[in-house]
């Protein structure tokens, strides 16, 4: 519960996923998702960002917070309720309803064969979405709520729609049970530059004139930086540093996160990057490492971020989790 006592609308507390990799005879086992927390509350609509470089376990943390991965340990509670004790009836009638997801790529969303209104209708049929004026006025407000109608969008096919048009119809699919929370993985990934600030201003625009809260995961800062009211920065299954999103990007704590902040580029062709990185074998040996996951690469590292793994401090309304704010 919050300060007033009300319950919280989202409340994940040291959420855990999982994996093994077996390679011959051998089994290595690490923690996709290593004891994040995040709590957003039912007062207040918000957008919050779950930023990291690609492996940072964002994308696993929202499979679970939409059911779509069981954790291995923690807790996911939405509105007060266990989801892990929810029936399948309460999941699909309930917990779906107000928990929608928006994915990466708008095109594998929707078959080339089928029309994208006929998504719209099956989805008011099967949450039973309909308005005083039946089913087609439920999909047709939607549609306005995302800049669309469906007199524009009617009897047309996906590759009849831009990115930016079809991402916007995943958009009102969602909004058609009426949500309290929309999970978007990299929503504006996969399109191009002049679409992804108009997604992004939807998600704002949903946020302050329907009340919609948004987990809104991505890589990118800027937008992060933009639309977010608080971000949690990912690091290899953890949340390393969380808070007000200007005190997180505008001055830094954490080592990574400032090293996530200078490595954005800049469009300058004398400070290109000229370095080489084996992504793949640094993710690997982060996601082993038995103490700081960051030790390897951080420019304060101390002999015991090699040996321990640091807890949350909290420092200046923010969360950092890093040896140099231990007590």
């Amino acid at each position: 519960m919050n300060e007033r006592g009300e319950q919280s609308l989202l409340n994940v507390q040291g959420l855990t996923k999982t994996f093994a990799i077996r390679r011959g005879l051998a089994v290595t086992r690490f923690h996709a998702v290593d004891q994040a927390s995040l709590v957003m509350q039912t007062d207040r609509s918000e957008i919050v960002a779950l930023a990291g470089e690609s492996g940072s376990g964002k994308t696993t943390l929202a499979r679970m917070v939409l059911g779509m991965i069981s954790p291995s340990a923690g807790s996911i509670t939405f509105r007060g309720r266990d989801v892990s004790k929810l029936t399948v009836r309460e999941k699909r009638s309930w917990f779906m309803r107000q928990v929608q997801p928006v994915f990466q790529d708008p095109y594998a969303a929707f078959s080339p064969l089928k029309r994208v209104e006929q998504y719209l209708f099956t989805t008011a049929h099967n949450y039973r979405a309909e308005r005083a004026g039946g089913t087609r006025e439920a999909v047709d407000e939607a549609l306005h709520a995302v800049g669309l109608s469906l007199q524009e969008i009617g009897g047309r096919y996906p590759s009849e729609l831009s990115g930016g048009q079809l991402q916007r119809v995943a958009i009102a699919r969602a909004l058609i049970t009426n949500p309290a929370l929309l999970v978007a993985d990299e929503p504006v990934s996969m399109l191009d530059a002049s679409l992804r600030m108009s997604v992004v201003n939807l998600l704002k625009e949903l946020r302050e004139q329907q009340g919609v809260s948004v987990i809104y995961i991505t890589h990118d800062l800027a937008t992060a930086y933009y639309a977010a009211d608080r971000i949690s920065i990912m690091l290899r299954g953890w949340i390393v540093e969380s808070g007000p999103v200007e005190s997180v990007l505008g001055d830094p704590m954490h080592p990574y996160t400032r090293l996530l902040k200078q490595s954005v580029p800049e469009a300058d062709p004398d400070k290109r990057w000229e370095g080489r990185t084996d992504l793949a074998m640094l993710e690997a040996e982060e996601y082993l490492m038995g103490g700081c996951k960051f030790a390897g690469r951080c420019p304060q590292v101390m002999d015991r971020c090699k040996e321990e793994a640091p807890e949350n401090a909290s420092v200046d309304g923010r969360a950092v989790r890093c040896w140099l704010y231990a007590s």
